[in-house]
């Protein structure tokens, strides 16, 4: 096919201009019909794909075995580490919650009042400190404490 095609040519084929070629199916029930096969050009990924199992080693350093340095098994380490990441970043904060309600239940009790006695009475009293402040305060400040303590009783 040349590669200049004339005003009727290009009318009745106008998909030949577009890098698209026209061929008969490999399947014995339709002998007649046709099918487009457009034409694509090929990458070549070389660097790309390079760079991006770099970057990905990259955060697999430290591993155990061969997940610091065998691609795929880089890939599903890093994949699960994340997950656990994510839960992880939960899990600190519920953790922390925690550790200041036992601290303020141990500074409440040497006042003389269990934490959920506190907590209601300042609920009650609408006496509007968080427990990461009642804790800091317990620990810093126990005149602080004590004296929220008593307006809460």
């Amino acid at each position: 096919m040349s590669a200049f095609l004339g005003a009727a040519e290009y009318r009745s084929k106008p998909y030949i201009a577009y890098g698209v070629e026209e061929r008969r199916p490999q399947q014995r029930n339709a002998p007649n019909s046709k099918v487009l096969n457009v034409i694509m050009t090929r990458v070549k990924r070389g660097t790309v794909r390079a760079k991006k199992r770099k970057s990905l080693l990259i955060h697999v350093k430290g591993f155990k075995w061969r997940r610091k340095n065998v691609y795929r098994l880089a890939k599903e380490a890093l994949m699960h580490a994340r997950a656990a990441m994510f839960k992880g970043r939960k899990q600190r904060k519920r953790d922390a919650r925690r550790l200041w309600n036992v601290q303020v239940n141990a500074a409440s009790r040497i006042e003389g009042l269990t934490y959920s006695k506190l907590i209601h009475g300042m609920k009650e009293k609408n006496i509007e400190v968080d427990r990461k402040i009642l804790a800091e305060l317990a620990k810093t400040k126990p005149e602080v404490f004590k004296a929220i303590v008593e307006k809460a009783r």
